[in-house]
């Protein structure tokens, strides 16, 4: 009822005369249809799409609690990216085929590329690349694969922290913990963890770093005693990344 009185709304302040749903709103929209020819003798038209389902069947969107917005402060970039990086190689070949605007030979090697070596994840990462471009553009782009390299690229995560700018650092993690430091000679580690408020007290900031569950700069460090070195410790935008245990991230800005 409540659909069909939005469209009749529509109709009324806008002349909306069209009306487009995922498929399981058929009902709903021939309702509404049916209202508008009646109560108002208007010609109408409902446009159905096909659900986009997983490989389980289950459709994605709001309802389903897994929908994947446009708008970057309901899925940022990077989750935008990731949503294509983790789809199962069935999900990616038909998603290849609905999201991106390759042409047919492509898209015939693209497939065969995932078929003969689904490790390499060709179609994952071509989605997650067309989409996120289309959606967010080049910079919206640059900060998600920037993050990936971060958080999932090993030895080359060092390198990308060390090229990227206070901003775009402060825009991948912008959910971190923060806490500004002033430098000082000596600082250990365990000093600037106590003093950025990384941990509830020192024995559990000792028994962490101890058992090799922090990390600067995605590096792991396990003694309290190091001493904190600018240009290994800090990056040069002036920044260091500390994280605790696997998902607890933090930024340390450092001011003279």
């Amino acid at each position: 009822t409540t659909y069909c009185v939005d469209w009749l709304y529509l109709y009324d302040k806008y002349k909306c005369r069209f009306q487009i749903g995922g498929g399981d709103q058929l009902g709903n929209i021939d309702s509404g249809h049916d209202l508008l020819r009646r109560t108002r003798t208007q010609t109408a038209y409902g446009i159905l799409v096909p659900l986009i389902t997983a490989e389980t069947g289950d459709k994605y969107g709001k309802s389903a609690g897994n929908a994947v917005w446009l708008n970057p402060r309901k899925t940022s970039p990077y989750e935008l990216y990731q949503f294509f990086m983790r789809l199962t190689d069935t999900e990616a070949v038909k998603f290849l085929r609905l999201f991106t605007f390759a042409e047919q030979t492509e898209l015939d090697n693209l497939i065969e590329a995932q078929m003969k070596s689904p490790e390499r994840r060709v179609a994952q990462k071509r989605l997650a690349r067309d989409v996120t471009l289309l959606v967010h553009g080049e910079r919206g782009l640059s900060l998600a694969q920037n993050a990936t390299e971060i958080l999932f690229g090993g030895s080359r995560a060092d390198e990308t922290l060390h090229r990227l700018d206070e901003e775009e650092l402060r825009l991948i993690f912008g959910d971190a913990g923060f806490a500004q430091l002033a430098p000082e000679p000596g600082l250990t580690v365990l000093d600037m963890a106590m003093k950025a408020r990384l941990f509830p007290s020192e024995e559990d900031a000792v028994r962490i770093i101890s058992a090799g569950g922090f990390y600067i700069n995605q590096r792991r460090v396990n003694a309290p005693s190091h001493v904190i070195v600018p240009g290994v410790h800090v990056l040069p935008n002036n920044l260091t990344l500390a994280r605790v245990g696997k998902k607890n991230y933090y930024l340390i800005k450092w001011i003279s």
